[in-house]
């Protein structure tokens, strides 16, 4: 899988395909626990909500891509202890790639400069904590040297995308939650389970990286 997974034709790949149509919710439902929260609405109906960005940032380490994700701290507001990509609510007057480089800043200690940004994903709508949030893609040249903001990231977790595309490591389970109990399908990676929201971002995303995977076997047969 690694050497099928070069960084630099992916961010290509990806640079294109993010102005196209997207994957979008068919792909995000596929790692919704089941059965789904009550409340449902679209991104053009989301006036009331607040707004937030995540970073999906790809970057070269090991001779291969790898992802990044933060496991929150006990003392956010909202996600307590939970996985996710780094990220944060919308300020005043600020774009949604803006705000999701500087909470990345804020969180990992990494320069918004270094990031190049490559487009975005399908907004997510959260019911739990109604937040709309929208995941801008982003790419670095070089592998990074993060620093945690301690009373918002609890641990950095980086994950190698290969890992993420092997089926063995999606996993599901039935779990409690809030007012139902669930069939939650994560992705498993070393101790950690990435779930709910972020698991659905990172659906479509892997779902563009596997088209990727399949244009270039095409192009090699």
């Amino acid at each position: 899988m690694e050497n099928r997974l070069d960084l630099g034709q992916i961010i290509d790949f990806l640079k294109k395909r993010l102005k196209e149509q997207k994957p979008g919710l068919a792909a995000q439902l596929k790692m919704c626990p089941q059965p789904p929260p009550s409340l449902q609405i679209s991104p053009e109906d989301g006036t009331s909500c607040l707004k937030a960005a995540v970073l999906v940032l790809l970057y070269p380490k090991n001779n291969q891509p790898y992802l990044v994700f933060i496991k929150r701290s006990h003392l956010v507001h909202h996600h307590q202890n939970q996985i996710s990509f780094p990220g944060g609510q919308q300020e005043d007057d600020e774009s949604l790639e803006a705000t999701a480089l500087r909470e990345t800043e804020e969180e990992l200690g990494l320069s918004s400069s270094s990031i190049s940004v490559l487009g975005q994903l399908t907004p997510l709508y959260v019911s739990a904590s109604n937040y709309l949030i929208y995941p801008v893609v982003g790419s670095l040249a070089d592998a990074p040297h993060f620093f945690a903001q301690t009373e918002e990231v609890a641990e950095i977790i980086e994950v190698p995308l290969a890992h993420l595309l092997k089926e063995e490591n999606l996993k599901k389970e039935i779990w409690p939650l809030r007012d139902r109990v669930a069939l939650v399908p994560f992705y498993h990676f070393q101790e950690y389970k990435i779930w709910g929201a972020t698991a659905m971002i990172l659906s479509e995303f892997l779902s563009l990286v596997e088209k990727f995977i399949i244009s270039s076997d095409n192009e090699s047969g």
